[in-house]
């Protein structure tokens, strides 16, 4: 029975993704002499984790239970106490436990806190599905930097608008509505400044049922970004903008007071821009932007994985844009291999999901 409990605990873990950045999506399940008797997830950071909530959900009852966590129990204390003594005050016999935490700060510590109270610790009971479900947060620690989504939307020939311009909509209704899930599970959301110019676009989440919204970082050279874009002007989120200008210069001084944050460093180093946007806390990012910002990220080997949106359209024409532009790769053992792993049918569109693997680095410069 314990995995029919750690799939219990997995998926309460799953329904709070993206709402728990920066820390990890965790799922608890307390049983005692086989029945539920407390389950939760962490919903928000600086709020009580996991195992925090199915304690007070179990009361008394917790006293000679089993608990099952997706991850190891924190052992630290952060802007709450260490789990892992909750669970031992609280007279847990045993705690199942799916994946590793890599985070310096839990890393073993809460095993060997559980363990030198004699609690019995099982370690590994649905490892894979509940690494795959944090790999965002474990690429973050393990890199300190923020895990890259592209998402495409595309023609059957790669083309993400006509000759003319003209680009909505190429997809329908069911993929546009679920790119919006996208932005909602992502802390950012990236575009470059001709996206801006061209477009205005508000880059919010919008759903049925509401849902956060990304910080919004565009790339931006030279500052042209307008002063009466909407992403300056609707107030719905914050707007980083990455700029070559200085922080004080009167193209930078003009968006601070529309209310954008700026961040003066090189927007074509997008190596830095990802080192600068984890330092504050973003811990994944999607890709939005056109094929010159794909080509950017495509060419540093800077991504995780790709979400391509392919509509049942032929557009042609040499001068239609494409997914990707720019220096593109030169040399096809240099080209990017990825893993498709997931596939949906979306209305009349398909949705692929590839993954890339870290130690397949574009190294073609």
């Amino acid at each position: 029975m314990d995995e029919e409990y750690m799939k219990l605990a997995i998926e309460l873990a799953r329904n709070t993704k993206g709402q728990t950045s920066p820390n990890p999506l965790v799922g608890c399940v307390i049983v005692n002499n086989g029945d539920i008797v407390g389950m939760a997830a962490h919903l928000k950071a600086g709020e009580l984790h996991a195992e925090r909530l199915a304690l007070q959900m179990a009361g008394d009852k917790a006293y000679g239970a089993d608990a099952y966590v997706t991850l190891e129990p924190c052992a630290h204390h952060g802007r709450t106490p260490p789990c892992a003594d909750a669970l031992i005050d609280a007279g847990i016999k045993r705690v199942v436990i799916a994946s590793d935490d890599p985070n310096p700060k839990v890393s073993g510590r809460g095993y060997d806190r559980l363990y030198d109270a004699g609690i019995k610790v099982e370690r590994g009971c649905l490892k894979e599905e509940a690494d795959t479900l944090n790999e965002i947060f474990f690429h973050y620690i393990k890199t300190k930097k923020p895990y890259v989504t592209m998402k495409l939307a595309s023609s059957i020939d790669g083309k993400i608008a006509t000759t003319s311009g003209e680009s909505q909509w190429i997809t329908g209704e069911e993929a546009r509505e679920d790119g919006h899930r996208l932005r909602k599970e992502h802390d950012a959301i990236l575009v470059g400044v001709n996206t801006v110019i061209a477009d205005d676009p508000s880059l919010t989440t919008r759903l049925p049922g509401g849902g956060k919204h990304p910080v919004r970082i565009i790339l931006d050279r030279h500052l042209r970004t307008p002063l009466n874009a909407k992403v300056l002007n609707d107030k719905k989120a914050s707007t980083w903008i990455v700029t070559s200008m200085a922080e004080d210069s009167a193209g930078a001084l003009l968006l601070k007071e529309k209310g954008a944050k700026i961040l003066s460093l090189d927007p074509t180093d997008v190596g830095e821009v990802l080192e600068r946007l984890a330092e504050k806390d973003v811990t994944s990012l999607l890709v939005e932007g056109g094929g010159m910002i794909n080509d950017s990220f495509l060419r540093a080997g800077l991504f995780n994985q790709v979400v391509h949106y392919l509509a049942p359209i032929l557009l042609g024409g040499k001068d239609a844009k494409s997914s990707f532009s720019g220096e593109g790769i030169h040399h096809l053992p240099n080209a990017e291999k990825l893993t498709l792993t997931k596939q949906y049918t979306l209305g009349s569109d398909i949705k692929f999901i590839y993954k890339r693997g870290m130690s397949n680095v574009y190294r073609d410069r």
